[in-house]
């Protein structure tokens, strides 16, 4: 009798591409700091107080945790700090300190590690962080009246919160240069959609995040904006607007795309990025927040695994 020969397989991944997490949150930091440059240049020493405080306190609660859970992970990978600087560019440069750190509690240790740490999240952490402060503490992330706190003499408006009350004869106010610039009032990073777009671009030609997800949240934003303004023109604005205001750009490129809370298959990926665009818009014109990017996201990162289930058929039969 011969001797049953045992085969061994290990699953996949089978070929490492040198690729790591401190690779790819650096991609992510370089990516957005023209945005954040920009910011501070905009709204000067609060902005840059919002930013480092966000970066630096992600870090130590990063640090404060994996001492705490007796775990050998540090911060050397860099994520916490990218978890930072994303918060710290979608707060107001009017924020103050102990939001930042409540923030950044919130989406290091709630929306994060408590889950099992990188990779184990299902949600996007900023977002998680975003959606907690915006429930409780709404009126910290008013911008109008928050830069008007700060500035008695601010006279702007907030571009999609001006929209959702008057319709869309104050969009027409807005030039689309000018949103593209970042000339409006908002987030410190948020409103600046030319830099993000570079970073954003750069992300997707350095390999870090596939083109599915951004251009198929994109395309969906435009066409579900279009077919609300010809359906009412004089209430909704058009998909322009809607494209360079509030968090849609960092939305597409940088929370929708991040790795543990997205798929990884061609069609699944267009079809969550879709879903994350047509309900940016949804909440936008019909819900109750002016912008629905955060919501948009988590709501997509809920239905990520059923969605990632999608497969081709596979080629060839069974006999």
């Amino acid at each position: 009798m011969s001797e049953a020969k045992q085969l061994i397989v290990s699953h996949a991944p089978f070929v490492h591409d040198g690729s790591s997490i401190a690779n790819r949150s650096g991609h992510v930091l370089l990516a957005l700091t023209p945005a954040a440059l920009a910011g501070m240049f905009r709204w000067g020493v609060p902005a840059l107080g919002v930013i480092a405080l966000a970066v630096s306190s992600a870090m130590l609660w990063e640090l404060a945790f994996n001492k705490v859970a007796r775990r050998s992970e540090g911060i050397s990978d860099g994520n916490a700090a990218a978890i930072g600087l994303v918060l710290g560019l979608l707060l107001p440069a009017t924020s103050p300190w102990w939001l930042v750190i409540v923030g950044t509690f919130l989406a290091v240790v709630i929306g994060k590690q408590i889950f099992g740490g990188i990779g184990a999240n299902p949600f996007n952490p900023v977002a998680v962080s975003m959606a907690i402060l915006a429930v409780s503490w709404k009126q910290f992330l008013d911008f109008d009246a928050m830069l008007l706190a700060y500035d008695p003499g601010f006279t702007m408006l907030e571009p999609l919160t001006a929209v959702k009350a008057f319709g869309n004869e104050v969009a027409t106010r807005f030039s689309v240069f000018d949103l593209l610039m970042g000339r409006q009032t908002g987030a410190i990073g948020a409103p600046f959609g030319l830099w993000l777009i570079v970073g954003g671009v750069y992300l997707v030609m350095s390999g870090v995040v596939r083109w599915e997800i951004p251009t198929a949240f994109l395309v969906a934003v435009i066409v579900t904006a279009a077919a609300f303004h010809l359906a009412d023109p004089l209430r909704y604005a058009g998909p322009a607007f809607h494209l360079f205001t509030g968090y849609t750009l960092i939305g597409a490129f940088f929370l929708a795309t991040e790795d543990s809370s997205s798929p990884v298959n061609f069609w699944p990926m267009l079809i969550y990025g879709a879903a994350g665009g047509l309900m940016t818009i949804l909440i936008r014109n019909i819900g109750a927040y002016p912008d629905g990017v955060i919501y948009a996201v988590l709501v997509i990162n809920m239905i990520n695994p059923l969605v990632d289930k999608i497969r081709p058929k596979a080629l060839g039969k069974v006999t």
